[in-house]
């Protein structure tokens, strides 16, 4: 009798455990290595896990892929039910970090200019780039580099994803890629091309990928970001994230 009695009471305090639960979506309009790799591994989908692992109260977090447009009309109509990870306040108009909260930064990154070795392509030099092809994510907005281009004379070709832009780059399809630093030396070490292209740094200021979390989350962001902040000082994650680089 006891034992059923212990029993019943450990089914109902799990029972109880699952419905206090959260699942918390993480949104992100990247499908791109090394951020996301076929869906099953890559920056971002380490660091959901890293974070599942540390047991933030009641909070399960949960990686779900959503296309840019989506997710920017979700945010501007103030619908988003989850949280989106590798954003920039920039990139949003949010400089001031009004508009949503923001963690600390969990990865630095840049944007470089990548190219075939020997094209005579220059960031620094217009006459190099004018009436020149780049590759650029379609829709994405790039502080400092849009004005660059605008006022060296580039002609935007725009792809779904930055891997696609590489890829196109590599069949001659384009001149020139504006790409993430880390997207650029993963492709080329992946596929073995690191001395067919050359990167160069590009205006701008780097990218600093944090958590955009809207107040309506706020409890989330509570329990969130002291984590983040720790991240640059956790052997666990830094391990997981070398793997990428």
């Amino acid at each position: 009798m006891r034992a059923s009695v212990a029993a019943l009471l450990v089914l109902l305090f799990n029972c109880c455990a699952v419905a206090h639960a959260e699942v918390v979506n993480v949104y992100t309009s990247a499908n791109f290595a090394p951020l996301v790799i076929n869906h099953a591994r890559g920056i971002y989908v380490d660091l959901v896990e890293h974070l599942n692992q540390q047991r933030l109260g009641d909070l399960t977090f949960k990686l779900t892929y959503l296309p840019r447009k989506r997710l920017q009309m979700k945010l501007e109509q103030g619908s988003m039910d989850g949280i989106v990870i590798g954003m920039m306040p920039q990139w949003l108009d949010d400089v001031g970090q009004k508009k949503y909260l923001w963690t600390a930064p969990f990865a630095v990154d840049r944007f470089v200019l990548v190219s075939r070795t020997g094209s005579g392509i220059d960031p620094n030099a217009a006459v190099s780039v004018s009436g020149r092809s780049i590759g650029l994510v379609l829709g994405y907005v790039y502080p400092g580099i849009d004005e660059w281009i605008a006022r060296y004379g580039l002609v935007r070709n725009d792809a779904l994803s930055e891997d696609i832009n590489l890829e196109k780059l590599r069949l001659g399809r384009v001149d020139c890629v504006a790409v993430a630093e880390s997207v650029a030396r993963y492709y080329l070490k992946t596929h073995a091309l690191s001395d067919q292209f050359q990167l160069a740094d590009l205006p701008g200021q780097q990218t600093e990928r944090r958590f955009l979390i809207p107040h309506s989350k706020a409890a989330v962001y509570d329990k969130l970001a002291p984590v983040i902040r720790r991240l640059k000082d956790d052997p666990v994650w830094q391990r997981s994230a070398s793997k990428y680089q």
